[in-house]
Formats: C-alpha cells, sequence, structure tokens
C-alpha cells in the first residue's frame, strides 16, 4: 500500500524564516499538494524517483548529484506541478553560487571533425595494394622458375617438350575495391525487425532510464562519461535521459543530431525504421 495515496494529508512545514518567500521545496511540496497529487503522482509523470522528489521537497538536493542535475530535476517538477520553473531555478541559482557554466562548444565540433578522420583511414587500400604486389611478385617468381627448369631439361637432352607451345598468362586479377572500416552508425546499425538504442554519456555524466513495448524496466541508473548502453526491442523503446545534453544517441543505427542543452530532461519514444521521437 502505497503511502502517498493522500495528498490531503500532507502538511506542509512552517515557514518560521524572516524571508516570506518559501524555499523551493517547501513551493514545490505546497503547488503539488494544491494539484491533488502525491509524490506517487509526479514521480510517474516526470520519471523522477521517490526519493529524489521527497528530498527537494526538504529542499535536500545531494541526491540530484550536482546543480545541472538538480537544476533539471526542479525544472521538471515545476513543470509537472505547474509552477513557472524560473523563478525557483533564479532562487537555487542565488543560493548555490550562480548558474553553471554550459559546455563549450568548441571541444563538441572539435570532436565531430575528428571523428571522421578516426573511423576512415586509408590503411585499408595500402594494405591491399601491398598484398597484391607481393601475391603477384610470388607468382612470376614461381612461373619464371619453371620457365628455367624446363629449357634446363632441353639443353641436357631431356624429354622434348609437350606440341602445345601456348605460354601460360600471369593471373593479373584487379584487385576488389577495399572495403572501408565500419562507421558509428553501422556499429550501430540492426535488423530491420528490430528497434535499437545506443545511448553513450560523451560530455559528462547522466542518468537515464530505458522501457521496452510492455513497460519492462530495461535500465535505471547513471552513466558516466564514457559509458555505453544499448537497448533493443521488437517494437519500442522508451528512454528518459536526466542530462540530454551530455548524451551522444544512435537509433536503428542512426545519429540523433537534437541539439539538446546541458541539465535537459527529455522523454523519448522510438519505434522501428527511421528514428522517430514520440
Amino acid at each position: 500500500m502505497s503511502l502517498d495515496n493522500s495528498p490531503e494529508d500532507e502538511r506542509p512545514f512552517e515557514d518560521v524564516s524572516d524571508d516570506s518567500r518559501p524555499s523551493i521545496g517547501r513551493a514545490l511540496q505546497q503547488a503539488r499538494v494544491d494539484a491533488g497529487l502525491t509524490v506517487e503522482d509526479v514521480t510517474n509523470a516526470t520519471r523522477v524517483r521517490i526519493a529524489i522528489v521527497r528530498a527537494i521537497e526538504a529542499d535536500d538536493f545531494t541526491p540530484c548529484g550536482g546543480d545541472v542535475y538538480a537544476r533539471g530535476h526542479i525544472r521538471t517538477l515545476a513543470r509537472a506541478v505547474n509552477l513557472d520553473p524560473a523563478p525557483l531555478l533564479a532562487q537555487y541559482d542565488d543560493a548555490h553560487g550562480g548558474r553553471p557554466a554550459p559546455t563549450p562548444a568548441a571541444p563538441l565540433f572539435e570532436a565531430e571533425r575528428i571523428r571522421p578522420e578516426r573511423r576512415g583511414p586509408n590503411w585499408t587500400a595500402a594494405m591491399v595494394a601491398a598484398i597484391v604486389a607481393v601475391v603477384g611478385f610470388v607468382g612470376f617468381t614461381a612461373f619464371k622458375g619453371e620457365d628455367d627448369t624446363g629449357k634446363s631439361s632441353v639443353a641436357g637432352g631431356g624429354p622434348a617438350p609437350s606440341a602445345d607451345t601456348s605460354t601460360p598468362t600471369p593471373k593479373t586479377d584487379k584487385p576488389k575495391d577495399p572495403q572501408p572500416e565500419p562507421s558509428d552508425s553501422a556499429i550501430a546499425a540492426v535488423p530491420q525487425d528490430k528497434v535499437t538504442v545506443q545511448v553513450t554519456a560523451t560530455d559528462g555524466r547522466s542518468w537515464i532510464s530505458a522501457k521496452d513495448r510492455s513497460g519492462k524496466l530495461l535500465f535505471d541508473g547513471l552513466l558516466k562519461q564514457g559509458d555505453t548502453k544499448t537497448f533493443q526491442d521488437s517494437d519500442k523503446i522508451n528512454l528518459v535521459l536526466g542530462d540530454a545534453g551530455a548524451i551522444d544517441l544512435y537509433v536503428n543505427g542512426k545519429k540523433i543530431e537534437d541539439e539538446w542543452q546541458p541539465g535537459a530532461v527529455e522523454r523519448l519514444t522510438y519505434t522501428k525504421g527511421d528514428p522517430q521521437a514520440g
């Protein structure tokens, strides 16, 4: 039995401070109670875990994991209870040293510029050409040796060569075009009858949650920078990104190029075929 079924039973704590402006947690809690919502209702609507919702309503932002995540959760919870998040975010920034600086754009652009160089080196063509040259040289040497042996046998009184005097032609098949190394999209590609979502934390850490078409939880946790998770289902993947700005996302072999801001919470649904967010 849930303890959150009666929002009327919750009583906001009294403001005993000299500042008439309520705290962030109290404002969110009061708005939730006024809207007739329980903590469980807010969690189901926002995908923010119950423990984090309760901590924020108690003005404890430690479980959020940092200022970027805390601001994202405040924005999400405020919208869920029909509050304007801007004043709450400003109040949080005043109390915690200002708004966190956004991730510099230059390293992102530099990373995008370097990636094609890593996944498309031209060493394959050079190796194929070297192998063809070696095979051709060995074949030519073997043919030359057989020709010299035949001439020596005739000169020494050995059996005469056969009547067929046609000269075999060394095989000079044209080398096949070298296959390029697989790109990031090729690595993420999957069969057309499934939907595959690959999530990589490239620019920081981010909490993520993934469910299949039946609502079964596939993953709920924190991805550290450099970590990758891949989810697959025959029909649909529901995805929540706690900090979408830190994530590189591939869906059905195609990179999603949305310009998500640091700290933005995104709820996405993907199906088979070309990626389409739900």
